[in-house]
């Protein structure tokens, strides 16, 4: 039997019962990385040596009566994640041979449960591209059409998982990246509630390693169904230990609800500043038609829900004046030089954009200002409703775009190119309050390419979105194997 594409439940049920052990998935893991990674490019630190020995230490554990989460399972983590002994480089040259000292929290977590660890996979330069390709490692290219995107920034945990290259992975979203590599693969992933999962460990190569509370951005986890992404979730959460892991435990509500009949849910198709195209809207369309006829209540419009447009300039802001914080003062000088030039009439988002880059401390106060009325708008609506279900970007996978300069490039929405960076909106949607929101997919496009749609959730209510996941997942499918 061919282990590649099991699930990790599945995975863990054989290895209990004996039909399989972890020195076999490991081995097939590792011969169809060696075989069909050369197109793809999804795994760009292999750790095979140190695979195979956690992979026999595992078999022995089980043959002594243990029995972890994820014990036997081969997995992959996003490079950006510190692993002792393995380079992590953010896709950055200068820091080609940096060498991290000891494991981040969430790979001590991965490794205590029980889990393989295979590699570590692609990443755009710092992180900062929807797409995944840097000078190091190369580009990373989407299973299902080699000439277009994996996404990013956790493109290659979502390229190795539809290429059957482990049963799980682990990436990080503050613009989407875990759920638009998802969306453009046709994978699952979870992006949770903002600080619900310890990210040290996780940070660039020049910053110290430090349990710091990030603002945005979340590490998550990647999977092929929604149950996997549950379990390998309870593995990932919880607090630092070196912070408030010292008096607090983690206790997670339950689903709202265990039927798709009891859901109340929102559906959004259409942003106001931005089209969404026709094969996401089809696939948005397609998960409210499941739920509306397995008697979910499903509405299109509410007078409780935040305002779209001022949550997108919010996000805008709060997100690239965090993203250029580092920059030198000559370069953060210039960004106000050209921000004061514009136009008081310039509302579009490419202009919001660089003013969030040119603010001062007062004026981030007053956007994060702006972003708790919005958590308190959300905290209304989920009174009434118990998930959102929208777009993750307004297209499907596009083709490779490498133009250097990002604010060049752009995106085609059936035929109309707009900024590059606009299809940021709908991550933002969730990313901006810190909501938290599953990546499922929703079919495919008339060209055959996957269609994902997120599901959006109340604040750490993770396993809410999670369990609609599920449900949909039963009644619509879920991950198809690229052919």
């Amino acid at each position: 039997m061919e282990w590649s594409y099991e699930t990790a439940e599945g995975l863990t049920a054989a290895l209990r019962t004996g039909d399989v052990t972890s020195a076999e998935l490991t081995e097939e893991a590792i011969a169809r990385i060696e075989r069909d990674d050369k197109a793809i490019n999804a795994i760009c630190v292999p750790d095979y040596d140190r695979a195979r020995a956690a992979a026999h230490a595992a078999d022995q554990a089980r043959a002594r009566g243990e029995d972890r989460p994820l014990l036997g399972i081969p997995v992959t983590v996003k490079e950006s994640y510190d692993i002792a002994g393995l380079p992590t480089t953010w896709g950055m040259p200068q820091y080609r041979d940096h060498m991290p000292a000891e494991d981040a929290v969430q790979v001590s977590r991965l490794k205590a449960a029980g889990a393989v660890v295979l590699g570590k996979t692609n990443v755009p330069l710092g992180l900062h591209d929807i797409q995944s390709f840097n000078e190091i490692h190369g580009t990373t290219n989407n299973p299902w059409d080699h000439g277009r995107t994996a996404g990013g920034s956790s493109g290659g945990s979502a390229a190795a998982l539809a290429s059957g290259f482990g049963a799980l992975s682990i990436g990080s979203d503050i613009g989407g990246s875990l759920r638009t590599p998802a969306h453009f693969c046709g994978v699952y992933a979870h992006k949770p509630t903002l600080g619900l999962v310890a990210p040290r460990g996780m940070a660039p190569p020049a910053a110290p390693v430090l349990p710091v509370d990030l603002d945005l951005a979340v590490v998550g986890p990647m999977a092929r169904t929604a149950r996997d992404l549950t379990l390998l979730l309870d593995v990932m959460a919880g607090p630092d230990p070196l912070t408030h892991g010292v008096a607090y435990d983690l206790s997670l509500p339950p689903a709202r609800h265990e039927r798709l009949c009891d859901f109340r849910v929102l559906v959004l198709d259409e942003h106001p500043l931005l089209p969404t195209g026709s094969a996401v809207r089809a696939g948005v369309n397609r998960v409210a038609e499941a739920l509306a006829d397995s008697g979910a209540r499903v509405e299109r419009h509410s007078a409780l829900l935040p305002d779209l447009t001022e949550a997108a300039v919010v996000y805008m802001q709060l997100f690239f004046s965090g993203a250029v914080a580092r920059f030198p003062a000559e370069a953060y000088e210039e960004l106000r030089t050209h921000a004061a030039g514009l136009s008081a009439d310039d509302r579009s988002l490419e202009a919001m954009r660089l003013r969030g880059m040119a603010f001062s401390h007062r004026e981030w106060v007053e956007a994060n200002g702006r972003r708790e009325l919005h958590r308190h708008g959300w905290r209304r609506f989920f009174a009434e409703f118990d998930a959102v279900v929208c777009p993750i970007t307004p297209t499907p996978a596009f083709p490779h775009d490498h133009i250097p300069d990002i604010r060049e490039r752009r995106i085609d929405i059936d035929g109309v190119a707009y900024p590059y960076l606009d299809q940021l909106v709908w991550a933002g949607l969730a990313t901006m309050p810190g909501l938290p929101a599953t990546a499922v997919p929703a079919g495919r496009s008339p060209e055959g390419l996957p269609v994902g749609v997120q599901l959006i959730g109340p604040m750490s209510e993770d396993r809410t979105p999670l369990r609609l996941a599920e449900l949909l997942e039963r009644k619509i499918g879920g991950f198809r194997i690229p052919r």
